[in-house]
């Protein structure tokens, strides 16, 4: 989808499209951390970028979608925290390397040749001793899990996102169960990819 049909899909839906609280695996994967600048791409309404914000994180946060960013912007205002939001496809955008020293990568279902090219991006932003995690749809969901894209093209392995993670130490890379709600009260399993990776201090 273009940034178009998410604003659409945005606007089209009254409140968040998505939970106001924090992804699991970011809790997980970002809980004993030292706060310091962090770089949300692909944030969407800033569920994720706003948690951060309340750790004491110093959060930029960036989506293609304006009227995410807005919500986002809402969200943070209504939680009272400071966060950067910036409105731009993540797929050409460059952070500055060496700049951060957390990026999150949340649910962001690219093909093989884009994800890569954000990989790349985002390893490079990492300042020395820095963490890198991603999280998302994974393959192994189409037959095994719920809900997410019905596209293998844009779903992720462990094994495809460390491959674009060359020169980090990559800490947790796994498909990990994630229980999702039913309408009558019980719950069953999605399926995502977890990838957690530092860069080697110099």
């Amino acid at each position: 989808m273009d940034s178009s049909a998410w604003d659409t899909r945005y606007a089209s839906t009254p409140g968040l499209v998505w939970s106001a609280e924090p992804n699991r695996f970011v809790v997980e994967s970002v809980t004993g951390l030292t706060p310091g600048a962090a770089l949300d791409l692909a944030a969407g309404e800033g569920r994720n970028a706003v948690w951060l914000a309340e750790q004491g994180w110093r959060v930029t946060a960036v989506d293609f979608s304006p009227v995410a960013v807005a919500r986002g912007r809402e969200l943070a205002a209504g939680r009272d925290v400071p966060v950067e939001w910036r409105v731009a496809d993540v797929t050409a955008y460059r952070p500055v390397p060496g700049s951060y020293d957390l990026v999150l990568i949340s649910y962001l279902q690219l093909p093989a040749d884009d994800l890569a090219g954000v990989l790349a991006a985002a390893r490079q932003a990492l300042r020395p001793g820095g963490s890198l995690v991603v999280v998302g749809h994974d393959l192994a969901n189409l037959t095994g899990g719920t809900g997410g894209p019905q596209d293998p093209a844009v779903l992720l392995t462990p094994e495809a996102v460390v491959d674009g993670l060359a020169g980090l130490h990559i800490r947790r890379a796994e498909t990990a169960r994630r229980p999702v709600s039913t309408t009558d009260g019980g719950t069953v399993d999605a399926l995502d990819t977890v990838v957690v990776a530092t860069r080697p201090a110099d």
